[in-house]
C-alpha cells in the first residue's frame, strides 16, 4: 500500500458512472489530483483525457488515496467494492455516495472500522447535471473529524453539510426528504385522479391545488414550533374536525389506483387520541 502521507491529496473515485463521471469533473476542474477505477476500465476514458490517473486494479486505487469516493450503484455494490479491497484501510475514509437505508448505512460503517479507516455516508440530494454545474447540496454523516479533514475536497463536488455523528444521520435525512416529494406529489396524483374521473378540468383544478400545496409549505415554521413544544393548538381545526374530513377523503379515495394514501391508519391514531380526551388538539399531535 502507497505511504499515506503520499496519498493525502489525491482522491479516489471508485465508480465512473453518471455521478461519478460529474464528481471527477468537478475535482478536476479544481486542479485536484484524481484516481480512477472502474468495473469496466472503458468507462474511465473520458476521465483520464481530464487527467485523472487510472487505477489496474481496486486496490491500487484505494491504496493511492487518502479520500475514497465510492460512487456506485447502492450499498450492495459498496460492500463489494470492500471485499475486494480486504486489506487496511487506516488513515483513509471511506464515503458511500449513493443513496441506502439507515440499516445499510451502519453496516457499511462497522464494515469501514473493521478494516481500520474512517467512514462518511452521503445524502445525495442532486442530479449528475446539478453536480456538475456546481448547484448540488450533499448531505453527510459519520465521523466528523473525517469531515473536516476532508471539508475542503467535499466542497468541490457541492455544498457539504454535515448533518450528525451517526453514520445513518444522513440516509436518515437524505430518505425523508424523498418522502416529502413523494407525498406531496403522490397526493396530488390522487386529487388528479379523483377530479379526472368526475370530469372536473383538472387544470382550473390545478390553480387551487397550487394554492393549497401554498398552504403547506407556508405552515412548516408554524409546525416545528408546535412539534419542539410538545404543543398543538387547533389552528384551522381541531381532531374532531379533521377527523370527519378524513373519513370523508377515505369515501372519495376508495379504489384510487394509487390506494388512500395510508388514511386508515391516520385517522385509527386520531380516534386513539380523541378517546385520550385530547380532541382539541390539533394535527401535529398525531406525531407529538
Amino acid at each position: 500500500m502507497v505511504d499515506i502521507e503520499e496519498s493525502a491529496d489525491r482522491v479516489a473515485v471508485i465508480g465512473t458512472g453518471a455521478i461519478g463521471g460529474a464528481v471527477v469533473r468537478r475535482l478536476r476542474a479544481a486542479g485536484r489530483d484524481v484516481t480512477v477505477w472502474n468495473r469496466r476500465s472503458s468507462r474511465t476514458a473520458e476521465m483520464v483525457e481530464l487527467g485523472a490517473v487510472p487505477a489496474a486494479s481496486l486496490g491500487e486505487a484505494t491504496s493511492a488515496s487518502a479520500l475514497i469516493l465510492l460512487t456506485v450503484t447502492d450499498h450492495a455494490a459498496v460492500r463489494q467494492c470492500l471485499d475486494s479491497v480486504g486489506e487496511d484501510l487506516s488513515g483513509r475514509t471511506v464515503v458511500a455516495m449513493c443513496t441506502g437505508t439507515p440499516g445499510d448505512a451502519r453496516s457499511t460503517a462497522t464494515r469501514v472500522a473493521g478494516l481500520g479507516g474512517q467512514y462518511l455516508d452521503a445524502g445525495l440530494q442532486a442530479s449528475p447535471d446539478m453536480i456538475g454545474a456546481g448547484a448540488a447540496t450533499i448531505l453527510y454523516s459519520g465521523s466528523p473529524t473525517a469531515f473536516e479533514q476532508h471539508r475542503a475536497t467535499l466542497g468541490l463536488v457541492g455544498a457539504a453539510r454535515f448533518v450528525g455523528e451517526t453514520p445513518d444521520a444522513a440516509a436518515v435525512w437524505d430518505l425523508a426528504l424523498f418522502g416529502v416529494w413523494y407525498d406531496a406529489q403522490l397526493g396530488l396524483l390522487r386529487a388528479l385522479d379523483v377530479v379526472r374521473e368526475a370530469g372536473i378540468d383538472v387544470v382550473e383544478f390545478s390553480d387551487t391545488a397550487t394554492s393549497q400545496l401554498g398552504h403547506v409549505v407556508a405552515g412548516v415554521p408554524a409546525t416545528v414550533s408546535e412539534l419542539r413544544g410538545a404543543t398543538y393548538p387547533p389552528g384551522p381545526a381541531n381532531l374532531v374536525e379533521h377527523h370527519t374530513v378524513l373519513r370523508q377523503i377515505l369515501e372519495l379515495r376508495a379504489g384510487l389506483r394509487l390506494g388512500d394514501g395510508g388514511l386508515p391508519e391516520v385517522v385509527a391514531r386520531i380516534e386513539a387520541l380523541i378517546a385520550a380526551g385530547r380532541h382539541g388538539e390539533g394535527l401535529t399531535a398525531t406525531i407529538g
